[in-house]
């Protein structure tokens, strides 16, 4: 899946992300890259709002995992069970999110079991930025229910 393809699929299916204005800056099969401007994603101490930086993590470790499930052309339901979210530092601009999954194993795991009960769980990580420097850690687990109709 291109950036692009991706990009519009967030925008068109979960509308928050076009709130943030979120855009896809890359995708390859180690990881997905988001970013979005402080301006929708501002709060009172003109920095991004803990919310927005914890939405851009979720969004791109979510992603990862549904780039990877079309790649391997498996269909399923895809929803996060649990995350913590460490903030490190006040982002004061525009910052980016980059999820990485925790091993290949731990893909390969996942698509595994995946195909052979219809329900997978896998970690991903995330990394936000804010110009160059690392703001904060996402930790998320989600779950994979295979589509009715495999």
């Amino acid at each position: 899946m291109l950036a692009r393809q991706l990009q519009q699929y967030l925008h068109d299916e979960i509308p928050l992300c076009r709130a943030m204005r979120v855009q896809v800056a890359a995708v390859d099969a180690d990881g997905v890259t988001l970013s979005a401007p402080l301006a929708p994603n501002i709060n009172h101490h003109e920095t991004v709002f803990g919310g927005s930086a914890s939405a851009l993590a979720i969004l791109a470790s979510w992603s990862l995992i549904h780039v990877r499930l079309r790649a391997a052309d498996l269909a399923a339901r895809l929803v996060i069970q649990r995350n913590t979210m460490e903030y490190e530092r006040p982002i004061a601009g525009d910052f980016s999110a980059r999820s990485a999954f925790e091993s290949q194993d731990a893909w390969l795991a996942f698509a595994a079991m995946l195909k052979r009960r219809g329900r997978a769980r896998l970690t991903v990580l995330a990394t936000l930025e804010h110009g160059g420097v690392r703001a904060g850690r996402f930790t998320g687990q989600f779950v994979a229910l295979r589509a009715a109709d495999d």
